[in-house]
C-alpha cells in the first residue's frame, strides 16, 4: 500500500474518478455497432495490461469494498440539483449511459459499477441513491451474484440485499422499478460457476414476485434478450453477459414504459 494511502477513519476522502481508461475505450467500443478494432482487443489481452488490471482492482477492494469514492465527485457535483432517477447497478447499467448518453440527461443519473454485487449495491446505496433524492431509482442487480464476484452466495442473499435497498427507497419516498436480471449465455470471467442460465431464470421468478408483492414497478429485460435457450441473443452479445447498442435498443422501451408509470405515482 502507497504511503499516502488514507488509513482507519479520516475526516474526507478523495473520489477515484470512475472507470479507467483503458475500461472505458473498451466499454465504449463494445456498445458501438460494427466490428471492434483488432488492436484494442490486442492491447486488452497483452499479460502486462492484464495484471495492471488486476493490480487496481485489487487495491480498489483493499482500500474501498464497495467503490464509494466511483461517484463521490459526481454527487458532490449535483448538490443543489434536480435529481429525479437514479439507476443503480452493475456494468449492465454503467455501460448503458455510454451506448445512449441521451437516457441520462434532464435529471436521470447513472450510478452503476462494473462488477458489482447487490452487497456492494447495498452499502453505496445511501451516498449514490439517497442522498440525491430522486423520485425514482431503477434498480438492476444479481448477475455479479450469481458469478460470485464478491464471495460464495445464496440466492437469498440476494433477495434480502434486493429489499433492503426498497426498504431504504420506499422509506425515503423513493418509487422503484425493478429490473430482472439481463440474460447470460456463460460467465467467461467464472467459468466453474455451475448452471448460470438456470440461476437468472430462477432468481427473476423471484424478482417478478417481489415486483408484484411489493408494487413496485417491473421492466422485464429477460423478455426481451434472450432466447429460446434462456441465453442472451447471440445478435444482441459480444461476450455473452453484455448487450451490445443494439441490445440496449431493445432495452429502452422498457425503462421508458417504467420510467412513465414510476414517475406517475
Amino acid at each position: 500500500m502507497a504511503e499516502d494511502t488514507p488509513v482507519g477513519m479520516v475526516d474526507s476522502l478523495p473520489g477515484n474518478g470512475g472507470p479507467a481508461e483503458d475500461a472505458l475505450a473498451f466499454a465504449t467500443a463494445y456498445v458501438a455497432d460494427g466490428e471492434m478494432d483488432a488492436a484494442l482487443l490486442a492491447a486488452l489481452s497483452d499479460p502486462e495490461k492484464a495484471a495492471e488490471r488486476e493490480r487496481r482492482k485489487a487495491l480498489q477492494r483493499q482500500t474501498d469494498w464497495a467503490n464509494l469514492g466511483y461517484y463521490r465527485e459526481e454527487n458532490a457535483a449535483l448538490a443543489g440539483q434536480k435529481t429525479d432517477v437514479v439507476f443503480m447497478g452493475d456494468s449492465i447499467t454503467e455501460m448503458w449511459r455510454i451506448a445512449q448518453p441521451e437516457l441520462f440527461t434532464d435529471g436521470i443519473v447513472n450510478r452503476g459499477i462494473s462488477g458489482q454485487t447487490s452487497a456492494q449495491m447495498l452499502v453505496r446505496f445511501t451516498p449514490d441513491v439517497i442522498a440525491l433524492k430522486p423520485r425514482v431509482v431503477h434498480l438492476m442487480c444479481g448477475v455479479n451474484d450469481v458469478a460470485g464476484n464478491t464471495g460464495p452466495t445464496t440466492p437469498q442473499d440476494l433477495l434480502n440485499a434486493i429489499n433492503a435497498m426498497v426498504d431504504l427507497a420506499q422509506a425515503h419516498g423513493i418509487e422503484v422499478i425493478l429490473g430482472t436480471l439481463t440474460p447470460v449465455t456463460g460467465l467467461p470471467w467464472a467459468p466453474a460457476v455451475q448452471d448460470p442460465r438456470g440461476r437468472v431464470v430462477a432468481m427473476n421468478a423471484e424478482v417478478r414476485a417481489l415486483a408484484a408483492r411489493r408494487d413496485m414497478a417491473l421492466a422485464d429485460y429477460f423478455a426481451v434478450l434472450a432466447d429460446d435457450g434462456n441465453a442472451l441473443k447471440s445478435e444482441l452479445t459480444r461476450d455473452g453477459v453484455h448487450p451490445t447498442g443494439q441490445g440496449y435498443r431493445e432495452m429502452r422501451p422498457l425503462a421508458d414504459a417504467a420510467l412513465k408509470v414510476a414517475l406517475r405515482r
